[in-house]
């Protein structure tokens, strides 16, 4: 009996012992490759410079700099001939609309082209040409960073007083962006004057639910859950592409964003949280457009790995809280 009792404390033991090794080696794997993949704030030379209507190429300006347009709205698109342009029609009636009803107000359409490989640039230029480019500018990257990595680049050359993102498929009516300002002033106080407002889709999970796979469906609780265990809480949709900042939370987050890829917004509403800078999550219409760039599987299963390597490279000093050297 006795011999057999201390068999079983050792398997118990043994148990603990290979769990303990198993989670130190996640903590090293995440602190040791976090400068694998820091976010490359440098940028070519060909990406410091946009074309006018006339084809002539002026500079970027930065977002240390004072805005001089009410709204900046950034686009990242990464092979997106076909559905950019529905995008930008909408978007671009809706602003000239608006700044006719409102002659003080002003914008700017910033379409970042996340290193396509196919006409990406070229359609986003004709509204360049047709609007001019102190309306609409295209910044091309000349690699492929991702979407973290396009917004970043696009939200650093912006010149608006408040900065919206949103994706070029349009599945957000773009209109909403009266819903995500209203989010934005129902804020109060703003420290430093310094807000966000999270465009939402989390008043139609029901539905989606009810329209997706089982298998589909696990792996959006399971991110769900992950988000909330190790990143971000009270915000129940955290991946929905239109989301309007003020300028200064855009600066103090996107300064020391790190996760390029799909989990960069758990990464940017973690910092935002981190510094307490106030978000407010709003409902807004939702649209599934065919063409996605997720892929469902693979996709979440690297979206779930970051979320746990953001945690972990917070918290092991790997990631630091604080803006690294301005960008060039």
């Amino acid at each position: 009996f006795l011999s057999r009792l201390g068999q079983k404390r050792i398997c118990v033991c043994d148990f603990y012992y290979f769990n303990f090794l198993a989670s130190l080696q996640v903590v090293l794997i995440a602190h040791f490759s976090a400068s694998m993949i820091m976010a490359d704030v440098k940028r070519h030379k060909n990406e410091k410079y946009f074309f006018t209507e006339d084809g002539e190429m002026e500079a970027f300006p930065s977002i240390e700099d004072p805005h001089s347009r009410e709204l900046s709205v950034v686009v990242p698109s990464y092979n997106e001939e076909l559905r950019l342009p529905v995008m930008m029609d909408e978007a671009m009636e809706y602003l000239e609309s608006r700044q006719k009803q409102q002659p003080s107000f002003t914008y700017e359409v910033i379409v970042v082209d996340d290193g396509s490989k196919d006409k990406t640039t070229e359609v986003a230029l004709d509204y360049t040409r047709r609007y001019g480019a102190s309306k609409v500018r295209v910044l091309t990257l000349v690699k492929n960073h991702g979407k973290g990595g396009a917004v970043r680049m696009g939200v650093l050359s912006s010149r608006g007083k408040f900065i919206l993102m949103a994706d070029a498929d349009g599945a957000t009516k773009f209109a909403d962006i009266e819903k995500v300002e209203a989010g934005l002033r129902d804020i109060s106080p703003k420290p430093e004057n310094m807000a966000i407002s999270c465009g939402s889709r989390a008043h139609l999970e029901k539905e989606s639910v009810a329209q997706r796979s089982l298998f589909r469906t696990f792996l959006m609780y399971g991110f769900h859950f992950l988000v909330w265990f190790f990143c971000v809480r009270g915000i129940k949709d955290t991946q929905c592409g239109f989301k309007l900042f003020t300028r200064e939370a855009a600066q103090k987050t996107f300064s020391v964003l790190h996760v390029e890829r799909w989990a960069f917004d758990v990464e940017l509403l973690y910092i935002a949280q981190c510094f307490k800078i106030p978000i407010a999550e709003v409902a807004v219409n939702w649209t599934e457009i065919e063409g996605s760039k997720l892929v469902p599987f693979w996709s979440w299963l690297q979206m779930g790995r970051d979320l746990v390597f953001i945690r972990l490279r917070y918290l092991t000093g790997a990631w630091k809280l604080k803006s690294p050297r301005k960008a060039e």
